[in-house]
């Protein structure tokens, strides 16, 4: 079972994805961004 991060973490991470989506309208750019996110945040999903 996957453990759930503290919910500061949770809504940073919605916040940041938001932002994301709205800045690129590539797809691609978006799934390469977001990953991004997570790997500086050392949360690989």
């Amino acid at each position: 079972m996957e453990k759930k991060h503290p919910k500061s973490v949770r809504i940073f991470i919605r916040t940041q994805k938001a932002q994301i989506r709205r800045q690129f309208l590539d797809l691609k750019k978006q799934e390469e961004m977001i990953k991004e996110m997570y790997n500086k945040l050392n949360l690989v999903k």
